[in-house]
């Protein structure tokens, strides 16, 4: 509760926190009109292949021209303004720079842009939750040998709810499920870039704006994405998911503890202790009343009959036998949040959400009939989306991780619904994400084996 004043503090005795962000995006753009007015945060760099685009972004939030006219880093160091470059390895190994933002959402050139910062000194904020789902126990085990924090981005759904679990098992609440709201209706997983749209409603002055990328959008439509939030919740917090993965049921904020508990009970959940989400649309497409679509929740249990009472006592809305309760978030800022995470990482030196195992897993599954010399075209794409698996089913499967999935060459035809596994597509081990994903999938192997 104290972190505006320690960024107050150590902005009078060394100035502020010195960041570099990679990709110029919708997160990024949250993150930089709110870095305008922020003076304990000095975005001394952006990064971003397309420089056009990147400055683009810093004027359609509020930047002045000059605030972004610094021709080299090291100029952008010495007036405080900021450098626009088209290269993330200078912005990676500059001395100067204490934090690193990664928010490419590739999962690929994040690992390269996570490993490299950590060799150089410098804090990750790992927004690219595909990246770290995917080898992200790796990236935090790397981090904390070189005396850095590895970190989710607060703002996301994934920190945010490591943030309520954490409430949770602090102030002794037993924790059943941990989740987020999103749009789901079944037959969304087969939805492509051609369709997301006409699903999503979006006027095409909407669309003109620029800040809507087909494939991330439907990404959270397709269920990849709360596939992708709920592994990286899952390797977060130690909760593990259900078997059959997600299965979204159709819950308002009022119906949380009565949905979100055991099916013994008459909830919706397969195991206790998991993750889940829950649907804003009922299976026939009418909308939830109180719907949650934009937030995050956690359901809990008391552990004895004095602390029941209390919920009665206190009006905690609970399930009918008063001790099942849930607590809720009912939005999120994404990118407007991200300085806490900042600050947190340097001045604390904690994390806001970081992978303490390796839980949960997104699994490739195909749209449609898929043949041999097919190319998969990745998260929120015309071939595939990503299902939620326990870590130890997914290995059991040798399922390819939907991160690995753009690019990759099928030799052998997948039918719709199946599970691509690494023997279904041409492995390229040059990638240093595939060398970096087996090594995690090499090390639980061994771990599971020792446990056996």
């Amino acid at each position: 509760m104290n972190l505006y004043s320690l960024m107050q503090r150590r902005t009078e005795t060394d100035g502020p926190i010195r960041v570099g962000v990679i990709g110029a995006g919708k997160f990024a753009s949250m993150f930089l009109t709110q870095a305008l007015h922020t003076v304990g945060i000095h975005v001394v760099g952006v990064a971003d292949i397309n420089v056009p685009k990147a400055r683009d972004a810093l004027t359609r939030t509020g930047w002045p021209e000059e605030r972004f006219a610094a021709a080299s880093l090291e100029e952008a160091l010495r007036t405080g303004g900021t450098a626009v470059i088209d290269s993330a390895d200078d912005l990676m190994r500059l001395p100067q720079i204490e934090v690193i933002l990664e928010i490419t959402g590739n999962p690929i050139v994040g690992t390269y842009h996570a490993l490299t910062s950590i060799e150089n000194g410098k804090h990750v904020v790992m927004v690219n939750v595909e990246a770290d789902c995917m080898v992200g126990p790796i990236l935090q085990r790397r981090a904390a040998a070189a005396g850095v924090v590895y970190s989710m981005a607060y703002g996301d759904q994934p920190a945010l709810i490591c943030e309520l679990v954490d409430w949770c098992r602090t102030v002794g609440f037993d924790i059943v499920a941990a989740g987020k709201g999103t749009k789901y209706l079944p037959e969304y997983n087969y939805s492509t870039p051609d369709t997301v749209w006409d699903y999503y409603g979006f006027s095409p002055e909407q669309l003109a704006t620029g800040d809507f990328n087909p494939k991330m959008f439907n990404s959270f439509l397709d269920g990849t994405k709360s596939a992708i939030e709920m592994a990286a919740v899952a390797n977060g917090t130690g909760l593990t998911p259900q078997e059959e993965g997600l299965l979204f049921p159709p819950a308002g904020v009022d119906d949380l503890p009565t949905v979100y508990r055991e099916k013994s009970l008459g909830g919706s959940l397969t195991r206790r202790g998991t993750v889940e989400i829950a649907s804003s649309l009922h299976r026939d497409g009418t909308e939830v009343e109180r719907n949650l679509r934009w937030g995050v929740y956690v359901t809990f249990e008391a552990k004895t009959d004095y602390a029941a009472q209390c919920f009665a006592e206190y009006g905690v809305h609970t399930d009918e036998t008063g001790r099942y309760g849930s607590l809720y978030r009912p939005y999120h800022m994404i990118g407007l949040e991200l300085g806490v995470s900042v600050a947190s990482a340097v001045l604390r030196g904690e994390p806001t959400g970081s992978p303490t195992g390796f839980r949960g897993d997104v699994v490739s599954t195909a749209k449609k009939d898929l043949r041999a010399g097919d190319t998969l075209d990745g998260e929120g794409g015309y071939t595939v989306f990503g299902k939620l698996a326990p870590a130890q089913l997914s290995l059991a499967q040798n399922a390819l991780p939907l991160g690995l999935a753009h690019g990759a060459k099928l030799i052998r035809d997948v039918p719709k619904d199946g599970t691509i596994s690494w023997g279904d597509i041409a492995v390229d081990d040059s990638l240093q994400a595939v060398q970096v994903r087996k090594e995690l999938e090499a090390e639980f192997r061994a771990e599971s084996l020792a446990s056996a």
